[in-house]
């Protein structure tokens, strides 16, 4: 699945180090953030007001099943990467 949708291409070695510093690192994202985020981009476009707008995500997340795209999100959300939670606190 990671070759299908050529993730390194853009996202990195390990998908913590992206080609360009406007792409995120999502290595050790939390897998239901990434799946809720790889669905948002196959909304077909007639409602702008949802979904998440990219071109080449779109392009890439439309050839993956629901299924796949979860698979493909437990599997990036099991790398090690830069991301941290850091306690708070206290809310906001």
């Amino acid at each position: 699945l990671l070759k299908k949708g050529a993730c390194v291409s853009c996202h990195g070695d390990n998908f913590a180090k992206p080609i360009d510093p406007a792409y995120p690192k999502i290595a050790g994202q939390y897998a239901d953030y990434l799946y809720v985020a790889l669905k948002s981009y196959k909304v077909d476009g007639k409602n702008v007001n949802v979904g998440r707008s990219n071109g080449v995500m779109a392009g890439v997340a439309k050839q993956f099943s629901n299924a796949e795209l979860k698979a493909l999100a437990n599997y990036i959300a099991t790398v090690d990467g830069d991301l941290q939670t850091i306690p708070q606190s206290r809310f906001r």
